[in-house]
């Protein structure tokens, strides 16, 4: 079992993140970070996402915590979410959520939609602090 959690390196990620491995340690779990690439994906941007998970790992490596970092090229997040947990029998998805105006908390994201109804586990929402 395991906490997974959606990752990219944007103040939401980095939030979902935190919070996952809080949970994770306090349930005595290991982090599964997801990261979905499109397999179109530009060589240099795909060099930019390789490094930021390279950063991760070292970070969770020098703080102890267990983890595996899934770079998945599915290119659908919500698909690549669900297929982990399922995979990893999560006991948690954490994801991270935009700050929305007024008329945009009528929507959520279509993606967070989907891994909140889809999802074979609870899942918890995090917004960046600020």
């Amino acid at each position: 079992m395991a906490v997974v959690v959606g990752y990219l390196a944007t103040p939401e990620g980095r939030a979902a993140l935190d919070a996952a491995v809080a949970e994770a340690k306090q349930r005595g779990k290991r982090v599964v970070v997801v990261v979905s690439s499109r397999p179109d994906e530009p060589a240099d941007q795909r060099a930019e996402v390789e490094s930021e998970l390279a950063r991760v790992d070292a970070a969770l490596a020098d703080d102890g915590t267990a983890h595996e970092i899934r770079l998945l090229d599915g290119g659908d997040v919500a698909d690549d979410l669900i297929s982990t947990a399922e995979d990893v029998d999560a006991e948690l998805v954490v994801i991270g959520l935009r700050r929305r105006s007024p008329v945009g908390k009528l929507i959520l994201g279509v993606n967070a939609q989907r891994v909140l109804f889809d999802a074979p586990c609870p899942v918890l929402t995090v917004k960046p602090a600020g």
